[in-house]
Parts: C-alpha cells; sequence; structure tokens
C-alpha cells in the first residue's frame, strides 16, 4: 500500500464514498483487492480520529436520531445457534444524529438494536453537545428510557409515532409500508410541535444506501468484518461533513456548524494536516 501514490489513494477513497464496490474499484485503479481494504481500514482509523477530536462543543437547537439496519457476514436468521454469542455477526445497526438546521451528522454507532447501544449512544451524543436542544426520534422504546437517564429534564424530547398498513398478500415486499397515522408525543421538557420531525435523518439513511455499497439492499456487498463496516462508515461520514458541498447549504455542514472554515480533502485526512494544526 505505500507503493501507491497520494493522489491514487485520494482516488480508492473518492470511488469509495460514491457508492463503487471493492473489485470495481480493484477494476478501475489496477489495485488488488486487499490493498483497498488496508488503505478503507487505515482512512476509516484516521477519520474517525478527525470525527471524535472536531466534532465537540457542538451549538445545536434541533437534533434528530433514527437507526439504519444492515448485517455483517450474514443475516441474523442464518445465524447458527453456536454463533448466537458472536456480536459482530448478524445484524446491525448504525445509530445516526443529524443537526436540523446544519445537517452536520455529530456521531454514529454501531451496534445491536438494543437499550445497551440506544443508552452508549446518548451519552456520546450529550457529550458533543453543549447548548440545550430539541431532540426528536421515532417510537423505538429503548430511546426514551435512554434519554430519560442521560438528560434527565434537561432537554426537549419527542417522538414520531407512524402507524402502517399491513400487507394484504402473503407475498414479500420490497416497498416501504403505507403509512396510515402519525401521532407526535411530547415526552421530556417543552418540545416545538411543528420541530418533531425525523424527516431530514430519514432522508440521510436513503443517501447512505445509496453512497455506499455495503448498505445496497439484496446484494452480496455486504459486510464480511465488523471492523471493517465501522472504518467505511467512519470514512463516509468525514466525506459528508468535511468534504462534500451540501446542495442546500452551499458549503459543508461542518463550516455551516463552524466546525471548519473550508473544504477538507482526502490528502489532508490522509497526511493528518489537520490533526497536526490542532495538537
Amino acid at each position: 500500500m505505500n507503493t501507491l501514490s497520494l493522489s491514487k489513494k485520494a482516488l480508492i477513497l473518492s470511488s469509495l464514498v460514491e457508492g463503487l464496490s471493492i473489485r470495481s474499484i480493484e477494476r478501475l485503479t489496477n489495485t488488488h483487492r486487499d490493498t483497498i481494504m488496508r488503505l478503507l481500514v487505515e482512512a476509516g482509523t484516521r477519520a474517525n480520529d478527525i470525527l471524535d477530536s472536531q466534532l465537540v462543543n457542538l451549538e445545536s437547537k434541533y437534533i434528530e436520531i433514527d437507526e439504519i439496519w444492515t448485517f455483517v457476514g450474514k443475516k441474523q436468521r442464518h445465524v447458527l445457534p453456536r454463533e448466537k454469542d458472536n456480536t459482530e455477526l448478524g445484524d446491525q445497526y448504525v445509530f445516526i444524529a443529524l443537526d436540523a438546521e446544519t445537517k452536520l451528522i455529530p456521531l454514529f454507532t454501531v451496534g445491536k438494536r438494543t437499550g445497551k447501544t440506544a443508552y452508549s449512544f446518548i451519552s456520546d451524543l450529550r457529550g458533543r453537545i453543549k447548548t440545550r436542544f430539541q431532540l426528536s426520534s421515532d417510537s423505538f422504546g429503548a430511546y426514551y428510557e435512554a434519554v430519560h437517564r442521560v438528560f434527565g429534564s434537561d432537554i426537549d424530547y419527542g417522538q414520531i409515532h407512524k402507524r402502517y398498513r399491513e400487507p394484504s398478500t402473503s407475498e414479500k415486499r420490497y416497498s416501504p409500508p403505507c403509512i396510515t397515522s402519525v401521532t407526535l408525543k411530547s415526552l421530556i421538557g417543552e418540545p416545538i410541535r411543528e420541530h418533531i420531525s425525523t424527516s431530514y435523518i430519514e432522508r440521510q439513511n436513503l443517501t447512505m444506501r445509496m453512497q455506499m455499497r455495503r448498505f445496497t439492499r439484496l446484494t452480496n456487498g455486504f459486510s464480511k468484518k465488523l471492523d471493517n463496516l465501522k472504518a467505511n462508515l467512519a470514512l463516509y461520514f468525514f466525506y459528508y461533513n468535511f468534504v462534500r458541498i451540501h446542495q442546500s447549504l452551499r458549503v459543508t455542514p461542518a463550516m455551516q456548524a463552524n466546525v471548519t472554515n473550508h473544504i477538507w480533502n482526502f490528502e489532508e485526512l490522509l497526511t493528518n494536516q489537520q490533526l497536526k494544526q490542532a495538537a
């Protein structure tokens, strides 16, 4: 991997965040897939360090949270009884927070869809945002307990509860079910009703499925190792926050949130220039 030029490494990383598969990048760049994977893990580690060091002491008014499903190795229904204790195998959920105004994603957490993961996620969220804010989520039961334990009354929290129509046939459905009703619930503090929403984070989930090959449905491009999934996510969120100009903002989310004053690139990520300056 050390024989690759900086520009070629940047090209490979750009291809990864634009949704190309490992083997497609291998063919296009004439780089072995094992080298691409090692680069992904290295870049993902550096991206995660940047996210942890830069996305702190944030000022936010409205935060939306949600989780998106994926799997590692095999889907949960194919996990063997002797593999049940392997928490890195089977279904995984990516818990994501998004600032509704700046579109910044301050953190993500990967794990099972449990109260333990939700609590870890909410605890990390509190450590990154210094202002009181309004939090919105869907009606996943573990969220309320986690928010109440971590924030107490020091937050305005509301949930959006959607009811769906059951399919009328026994055929397998791949499209989203029809929504029959939507209920807004104020649970903690005094959340502003019109800002109880998960629209932005749900749209972000769609973008993730489009931009990361590992999240494409009905595919053989899934993650084989949990560490590779986490590295790909860290790389993607670095790209989303610091590199890609948001269409509606005309700047990157990190610039909109006053985290940085310029557009980053993958060369900066690979050389760690910003981390050295911060130190």
